[in-house]
């Protein structure tokens, strides 16, 4: 097992290199990457090949499927904001069939907070799921257009952390502009989401909380790095719901 562990950290920046070159991003999570491997992994280069070793980790993965995902995007008529996290969890931790599904997320919480000044405003606790009618006619009503940054991935683990997520297939983020040109500003959820547009657009990552402009196939846009709704990140509620209604607020919301 502690070998597998190592294979794959190889394997992720011999990915990072071949298909992201060096961005900023990149290169600072290749360092947090070969910071984290352990002494053995300086024993073995010495024997194996990067390549080989990355020959080694594609066999193992073989039967891995590749996920595609499940829903369509939600776009509303004049969205001006797009949010994206990385990708949805397994359908046996949905409570609906939409994003943000599980229903220890708190992305809805948040939402209910911020916009209503009430935490459960989509949840319905009797039936232990979302208002999803409500969730949409919010939406609608807000011009919040709803997607994530995969199409596609391999869960390297059986679990929804994003850390065990390889993305196969990114979104076609040219496409959404075309579709939504009234697009003011992409609203990531969490460190690997935002990773992929900041490189996308070819930007540094913004620090949490905090937004960068941006241009990418002709569009200019504000590109805002927020904290992850899932409870594994630390961070109280309310405290995530500051930073979301910060960004609103910068937007032009009146909330």
């Amino acid at each position: 097992m502690k070998k597998i562990k190592i294979i794959s950290k190889i394997a992720e920046i011999y990915r990072h290199r071949h298909h992201f070159c060096n961005t900023p991003y990149i290169m600072k999570q290749e360092k947090h990457i070969i910071d984290s491997i352990t002494p053995t992994f300086f024993e073995l280069k010495n024997c194996v090949t990067l390549h080989i070793i990355y020959i080694m980790y594609c066999i193992m993965k073989q039967k891995l499927p590749i996920e595609s995902h499940p829903f369509p995007p939600f776009l509303p008529d004049g969205a001006r904001v797009l949010m994206l996290g990385t990708f949805p969890p397994k359908p046996n931790r949905w409570a609906m069939e939409f994003f943000y599904p599980n229903k220890t997320n708190d992305m809805w919480k948040i939402m209910g907070h911020i916009f209503y000044a009430d935490r459960f405003k989509f949840y319905n606790a009797e039936q232990r799921t979302y208002r999803l009618e409500e969730i949409k006619a919010f939406l609608t009503e807000q011009h919040i257009a709803l997607y994530d940054t995969a199409n596609r991935v391999r869960r390297l683990k059986d679990n929804a952390s994003d850390k065990f997520l390889e993305i196969v297939e990114t979104i076609d983020l040219k496409a959404f502009f075309a579709t939504c040109p009234t697009l003011e500003a992409v609203v990531t959820a969490g460190e690997k989401a935002t990773g992929v547009i900041a490189s996308m657009a070819n930007v540094e990552v913004p620090k949490m909380g905090e937004m960068v402009e941006c241009e990418y196939a002709g569009h200019r846009f504000k590109l805002f790095r927020m904290p992850s709704s899932s409870r594994a990140y630390p961070l109280a509620l309310e405290k995530k719901a500051e930073a979301y209604c910060k960004m609103f607020r910068q937007l032009g919301y009146e909330i």
